[in-house]
């Protein structure tokens, strides 16, 4: 178990403005995919939680070459998860001087890369 924690790198982005709900949708698309294959996925999906997910993706993979020494080309997506964040809330004017609350949801997105040679 220690061997898999050597080889595997992770980047975690925080307070996307953005519903987890539909950030995981997206990640369901490419967990478990390699790293060439699930980026062009994620270029060509019409979703806009695509961005945010492209450039955590290629955070993990660099933090895997840079900090582990891992071939980008062996890596393979392992975890890829979005949890839910605080909600902004805002309210809305309505009739007869009520106010309608409106809840603007944020997630904290994580994806981990694993080398497909060590974990088989």
């Amino acid at each position: 178990m220690a061997l898999d924690m050597t080889t595997e790198a992770k980047a975690i982005s925080k307070y996307i403005r953005m519903s987890p709900f539909k950030v995981r949708r997206v990640l369901d698309q490419i967990r478990g995919r390699s790293y060439r294959e699930a980026l062009i996925i994620l270029e060509f999906m019409p979703y806009k939680a695509c961005e945010p997910i492209i450039k955590l993706l290629r955070s993990a993979v660099a933090n895997a070459e840079h900090n582990k020494g891992l071939d980008p080309a062996t890596l393979f997506i392992s975890k890829a998860y979005a949890d839910g964040g605080p909600s902004l809330k805002r309210f809305r004017p309505r009739a007869q001087g009520r106010a309608y609350q409106i809840r603007k949801p944020t997630c904290h997105i994580t994806i981990a890369v694993a080398s497909e040679v060590e974990s088989k």
